[in-house]
């Protein structure tokens, strides 16, 4: 076995720390899908993601060297540009250009695919992972396909493609930082990533010429809000320490998660009503997390 797999085979048990990682990813990203199409009624989608990180990253920069953390070397800054540029430019600015003419539960589909690419790669890679996990990630998929099976294709080919591309950025980005393309130790790491991954949005902005213009209206500034905070400097850095303690298919979960976290939000909060069929199929997602889960317990029993 060579040196950069070994990475991919150090486990971290269900600590309360990844549980609570965890429970970032799957409730907050839940709810991110609602509060970027909100602020896309305000922003260009790629400036909006841009501003958003670099925000997120240089509140997070500022404070961990306040607290004495060590600055990154051009060797971690450099993985923090590729890392960045394909997780946030990529996989965030897809979501978000996406979003503009694809309804949610497609878009949701897209990134469910997230674990099964990672399960994929990994195995192109040479790291083969337990059967029991794939199974647990194909029927937690099956399940949000069930889920979405009355959303239909009514979208435009550009925003399939941009999900498309983007789910498979976010991925790459992912197995990088997990073969040999570390960055800065701890939350320096994640603030680089940001800080990296926002200027190669805003240059993608600018590229294809959006406004950058700031909304008038309260409700897309309290949805970036929430973005930066919520979604980017505590559910972000949750998935990246995720990716440091645990296999991908693990951190990747979420994936799984937020379209019954979604279906959640839509009954509980915009009175939405819900099909026996979509229930079900929210119980087979669970199974498969249930399962994940069984799987992680029985390597660390």
């Amino acid at each position: 076995m060579n040196d950069s797999a070994l990475p991919l085979q150090r486990s971290a048990a269900l600590s309360p720390l990844v549980l609570a990682c965890l429970g970032a990813t799957w409730l907050i990203w839940g709810s991110t899908y609602l509060v970027i199409r909100v602020a896309l009624a305000g922003f260009a989608p790629y400036f909006m993601m841009a501003t958003r990180f670099l925000c997120a990253g240089a509140i997070l920069f500022v404070w961990q060297i306040a607290r004495g953390a060590r600055l990154p070397s051009l060797r971690e800054w450099a993985n923090a540009l590729l890392v960045g540029t394909l997780m946030l430019g990529g996989g965030m600015g897809g979501v978000a250009y996406a979003e503009q003419t694809i309804p949610s539960g497609i878009v949701v589909a897209f990134i469910a695919v997230l674990p099964l690419l990672l399960v994929t790669i990994n195995r192109l890679l040479g790291v083969r992972p337990p059967r029991a996990e794939v199974f647990a990630v194909a029927v937690g998929f099956a399940g949000v396909l069930m889920l979405t099976r009355g959303t239909g294709l009514r979208a435009s080919p550009a925003g399939l493609l941009a999900i498309a591309a983007g789910t498979s950025a976010w991925a790459a980005g992912s197995i990088l930082t997990q073969r040999g393309f570390a960055l800065a130790a701890g939350a320096t790491g994640f603030a680089t990533e940001m800080l990296c991954g926002g200027i190669a949005l805003l240059l993608i902005s600018a590229s294809v010429h959006e406004p950058w213009l700031w909304p008038r209206e309260s409700g897309p500034w309290i949805a970036w809000g929430y973005l930066v905070t919520f979604g980017s400097l505590i559910a972000f850095s949750a998935y990246m320490l995720l990716l440091e303690r645990t296999p991908g298919s693990l951190a990747s979960s979420y994936s799984l998660v937020n379209p019954v976290v979604a279906l959640a939000l839509g009954v509980t909060l915009g009175g939405e009503s819900v099909s026996a069929w979509e229930w079900t199929a929210a119980g087979v997602v669970l199974i498969g997390v249930i399962l994940l889960f069984a799987g992680r317990a029985r390597q660390h029993g």
